[in-house]
């Protein structure tokens, strides 16, 4: 089924669909008619010699400088070329789909220079799977100027006809960072998900009290996502043998354990948050300037700016981090004999450590580490306010958040990955009941990583359980009850 780009309505999940899954996407007739209006607008303007900004005058420091009627097809082609400046690797093929398909939704709103003809262009390259190569570093989110000049360069080629604005068009707007932040959101929800039933089967490891989940506790504290957390956990835990007296051995668990339905609703929170402001990102004109089609003006604004999701992106990975810190701890503590209880090292028997699992608790801890130094913010930076005669004097480094958030997920789903191997070791030590959703999350590892008996090797790759992560097979509604993807 295709998705139809209304400017108002582009979702995460459409945004996923379109940039790893190829669906294709067209353009509602509503929105074409809104950028002929625009572009009525535009054509009035230059009719009568108005001055605006990247349409009738050169941009930046040349802003002073008029720009012909005869000039603007080189204009264009100028502007782009002279933002050429991206640096690194080039981005992944999904990266610029979510880009191509946030451009055109950005400009299915008709507030901007872009007419009818380049938006089918953009939407074009999505159907025939062109795709630019776009380089991932260069830009600081105050419009994603480089990037952007990547890909309008390798979507017109070297002779593209544009109309007058259009190139300020492609080039003045954040479709990258948004898109780069939605693939990472879509990630992130699939981690919370993995990483809240890995901590449900780190407490039947770890024989840990249940109190802890006890709707009062939630009841009496009501945030959201700690409500959200605590049912959850509760439904994965549903027939465990924990619920039992006498099997928990603790009365209280170290706070990892203990706060796990707090810790992890924290990131629920955020990520409504980070998805709300996202979301209005998808769907908002992000140029300057903006053409007010019912007022028949042209004006100057700052909607390029992007602290909204800049600094949503930063929350994101400042409540990330103790999910991940607490899962490592969870880990390591189900690793040491004195904690769990168990063999150390999870051993069949309690054997050497060559014959265990305990080298995953520093790997785990380098990963965790890494991941950690990622949720710095970055949405204050500013490296100069000496651009464009100090005009251009602040940044959000949007592309930067985004791209972090999407390395920190990274680390993270194999930072749960370690976790769920080893809980799994420990929970077949343990030899407990396990709930009703803790069982299928536990025979989930199981299909794809046996039991390590004393005579055999490590697993040789976690991959197998880092793509269950990515699946997002543990966030399912089988497993977290009507929440469904919680995470």
């Amino acid at each position: 089924m295709s998705v139809v780009l209304t400017g108002s309505a582009l979702s995460v999940e459409q945004v996923v669909a379109v940039a790893r899954a190829g669906a294709a996407v067209e353009l509602e007739p509503d929105a074409l008619e809104r950028m002929r209006a625009a572009r009525s607008v535009v054509a009035g303007s230059l009719a009568r010699g108005e001055a605006v900004y990247g349409l009738s005058t050169g941009v930046g420091v040349r802003k002073r400088a008029g720009v012909g009627v005869s000039e603007q097809a080189s204009f264009n082609t100028r502007l782009i070329r002279n933002h050429l400046v991206g640096q690194g690797e080039p981005a992944s093929e999904d990266a610029v789909r979510a880009t191509l398909l946030v451009l055109a939704n950005g400009f299915a709103r008709g507030a901007g220079l872009a007419g009818p003809a380049l938006a089918e262009r953009v939407v074009a390259a999505l159907n025939e799977r062109r795709h630019p190569q776009v380089r991932m570093l260069g830009s600081l989110g105050q419009a994603d100027l480089a990037p952007m000049a990547d890909l309008a360069q390798g979507l017109l080629g070297p002779d593209g006809r544009l109309e007058p604005g259009e190139g300020l068009a492609l080039l003045n707007n954040n479709a990258f960072a948004t898109g780069l932040a939605a693939l990472a959101v879509a990630d992130l929800e699939r981690l919370l998900g993995a990483s809240l039933a890995a901590g449900a089967l780190d407490l039947e490891a770890f024989a840990a009290n249940l109190t802890p989940l006890d709707p009062a506790a939630a009841r009496e504290r009501p945030y959201e996502g700690l409500t959200t957390a605590s049912a959850a956990l509760r439904v994965l835990l549903d027939g465990s043998a924990l619920f039992e007296p006498g099997v928990s051995r603790n009365l209280q668990d170290p706070l990892t354990f203990r706060c796990l339905p707090q810790v992890h609703g924290a990131a629920l929170d955020a990520l409504a948050f980070g998805r709300s402001q996202l979301e209005t990102e998808l769907n908002a004109a992000q140029a300057n300037p903006l053409v007010d089609v019912a007022g028949g003006r042209i004006l100057s604004v700052g909607n390029f700016d992007s602290l909204p999701l800049a600094a949503a992106l930063d929350v994101l990975r400042i409540a990330l981090a103790p999910v991940l810190t607490s899962a490592n701890e969870r880990m390591v503590k189900l690793l040491q004999a004195p904690l769990s209880g168990l063999a150390e090292g999870l051993s069949e028997q309690a054997g050497s450590a060559e014959d265990s699992l305990s080298e995953f608790g520093p790997a785990g801890q380098a990963l965790t580490a890494e991941a950690r130094l990622l949720a710095q913010p970055v949405s204050f930076e500013l490296a100069s306010s000496a651009h464009a005669e100090g005009i251009e004097d602040r940044a959000t480094m949007a592309p930067l958040s985004a791209r972090r958030l999407a390395e920190m997920t990274s680390l993270g789903e194999r930072i749960v990955a370690i976790e769920l191997l080893v809980a799994s070791q420990a929970i077949d030590l343990r030899a407990n009941r396990l709930g009703t959703g803790t069982q299928l999350a536990y025979d989930l590892v199981r299909a794809r990583l046996p039991f390590k008996r004393e005579e055999d090797p490590i697993p040789a790759s976690i991959e197998p359980l880092r793509e269950l992560v990515r699946s997002g097979e543990l966030g399912s509604p089988g497993l977290l009850g009507q929440r469904g993807s919680a995470g």
